[in-house]
């Protein structure tokens, strides 16, 4: 009996030797194949995919689109409207009744032609009594000459007359009265002298006065011909032949379109984005033509109301064809940067309030993204603030929060 025990007992550790170190061996020679085995693993692999297939079911699903920033040429966006290069009110600077025919508005002007010319009446007469005034002032500058001259002469004689009674008293040759009397002859020459000088400085004075009057009645006649200070065109009427102009009266109105002005304004948040002799184009609201130019002046003060500066853009108009005072949508070129388009559906709101889009990581991972607007264009909207490649979800984003893992499926793959 005991052999049997021990028979049992070897034929056991035989078996379960070759069930560990020879397994395939062992199932060959009892006549097993490995269908089991496969059925076993196929059955655990099952139960592990179900596993997983049921852990995804309670994520949620997003869509996913990947974005690369691109180089976008940076714009600062304005409306504003043209604006004259100048405009000035020519008006008169004198009295008197219009003898020029009018020329009507809307006619081309250049710079130094008659406007308005009014008729003279009296400032002839009165230029010429200027003219006289001063050829007499003139004359009288010789005799005045040669009356200093002649009182010099008297002092010198009256000088020489008191020498000589000094003289002439200290060897007993004189009276003391001859004295005195040179010495009251040089004093007399003194005075002379003097008078003859004041009066030279008179004759002077009379011709610097009279050369007053005179420029003083040219520029009288030179006002009655009223002329345009630049080239332009007229935006009204010159005053109407006969009427009376009174000064500052209105002789007419004269504006220049070449160049003409866009003029904007730059809210605060964009004005450290625009700099002098920046390019900038525009759009004319009438006929939608668009127009190149350069950026000529940025105030240095905001307006007090809005908070808002002044921008002026110089734009060529040879033909005339830019009015004043049409609307414009103005675009003022600023430096490039890397912005990414995507579409406005895609942005959304954190809890702050802060605008912005969700992304997800390479573990399906959400993460909130702020973001800046930088252009809207018919294809969705240019931002900033993302890395240069992102994972952002462009549908379903509404439904889930930062730190949440999603179901990604991703838009290429399902266009």
């Amino acid at each position: 009996m005991r052999i049997f025990s021990i028979l049992a007992a070897l034929v056991v550790t035989v078996l379960l030797a070759m069930s560990i170190l020879a397994r395939p061996q062992l199932m060959a020679l009892l006549g097993m194949s490995g269908d089991a085995e496969e059925t076993q693993t196929h059955t655990l692999n099952t139960s592990e995919a179900d596993a997983e297939n049921a852990a995804s079911k309670n994520l949620v699903k997003v869509l996913v689109r990947k974005v690369i920033a691109e180089q976008v040429d940076s714009a600062v966006i304005l409306r504003g409207q043209t604006a004259a290069a100048r405009q000035v009110d020519v008006k008169s600077e004198t009295s008197a009744i219009v003898a020029s025919a009018p020329l009507r508005k809307g006619s081309s002007v250049v710079e130094g032609q008659a406007l308005c010319v009014l008729d003279p009446g009296t400032r002839g007469s009165a230029l010429e009594e200027a003219r006289a005034r001063l050829a007499e002032a003139q004359s009288r500058v010789p005799e005045s000459e040669a009356r200093v001259e002649e009182a010099r002469a008297r002092l010198e004689e009256a000088k020489i007359n008191q020498n000589a009674a000094t003289r002439l008293i200290q060897d007993g040759f004189a009276s003391q009265t001859r004295v005195a009397s040179a010495d009251a002859s040089v004093a007399a020459a003194k005075a002379a002298v003097s008078s003859a000088t004041s009066g030279l400085s008179s004759a002077k004075a009379s011709i610097e006065a009279a050369t007053a009057s005179v420029a003083s009645a040219e520029k009288e006649i030179e006002r009655l011909t009223i002329r345009a200070p630049f080239g332009g065109l007229l935006e009204s009427d010159t005053a109407e032949l006969g009427s009376l102009l009174q000064p500052g009266a209105l002789c007419a109105t004269i504006i220049q379109l070449d160049p003409i002005k866009l003029v904007g304004f730059v809210p605060e948040t964009e004005v450290n984005r625009v700099s002098l002799g920046a390019r900038a184009g525009a759009q004319l609201a009438a006929g939608g033509r668009q127009v190149l130019g350069e950026v000529v002046f940025l105030s240095r003060s905001a307006d007090p109301q809005t908070r808002t500066f002044r921008v002026e853009i110089d734009v060529p108009n040879s033909d005339l064809a830019i009015r004043d005072g049409q609307t414009a949508e103005i675009g003022i070129a600023s430096a490039g940067v890397k912005a990414h388009l995507i579409p406005q559906s895609a942005l959304t709101l954190n809890d702050d309030g802060a605008l912005g889009v969700r992304m997800i990581d390479d573990a399906a991972v959400v993460a909130f993204a702020p973001v800046e607007i930088m252009r809207d264009t018919p294809n969705g909207i240019w931002i900033t603030g993302l890395p240069l490649e992102a994972d952002i979800i462009v549908v379903g984003q509404e439904y889930v929060t930062a730190g949440v893992t999603v179901a990604p499926t991703w838009e290429e793959l399902s266009q």
